[in-house]
């Protein structure tokens, strides 16, 4: 079955059942592969997209779902938040086997795009769920403040 929907600004058809998660489409269609599969129980956060702005797990979204809302991945993040994070993220560090990065940087810039001065409680929320094997927990956080610090001046 085909099934149009919009990825990074470009509108494509893709071949896919109804109940294909975006993540396989993401990766096995379009091959955009800076999505990860982690679980497959949108328990970990690699497989993090946007749609239409929003935070969601790919693994368990259903093509159907998407419909003509706008798919952000990693490869088409952009904007200010974006690249202060890339900045933050380089800055302090955070990134040790880089595997969950993806995921961590569309989660954090959907938060920092909703909360532009993120408590501590709103960066735990708003990464509640997103697992980094490392454990660069303390990093993450700290270059999300930094990344809200230099978008907010």
């Amino acid at each position: 079955m085909t099934t149009t929907i919009t990825v990074n600004g470009k509108t494509t058809t893709v071949d896919a059942e109804p109940d294909t998660p975006l993540l396989w489409v993401l990766r096995g269609e379009m091959k955009l592969v800076g999505t990860k599969f982690g679980c497959g129980k949108a328990l970990c956060g690699a497989c993090t997209v946007h749609l239409d702005g929003e935070a969601v797990r790919s693994c368990v979204t259903p093509i159907e779902a998407v419909g003509a809302r706008e798919v952000t991945t990693i490869e088409g993040l952009k904007g200010k938040e974006a690249d202060a994070l890339r900045r933050a993220w380089s800055e302090v560090d955070v990134v040790q086997c880089g595997y969950c990065q993806s995921g961590q940087l569309m989660s954090a810039c959907a938060l920092l795009r909703k909360t532009p001065k993120p408590s501590d409680e709103d960066v735990s929320s708003a990464m509640s769920g997103n697992i980094c094997r490392c454990g660069t927990y303390p990093r993450i956080r700290a270059a999300i403040h930094l990344a809200a610090g230099s978008v907010a001046s």
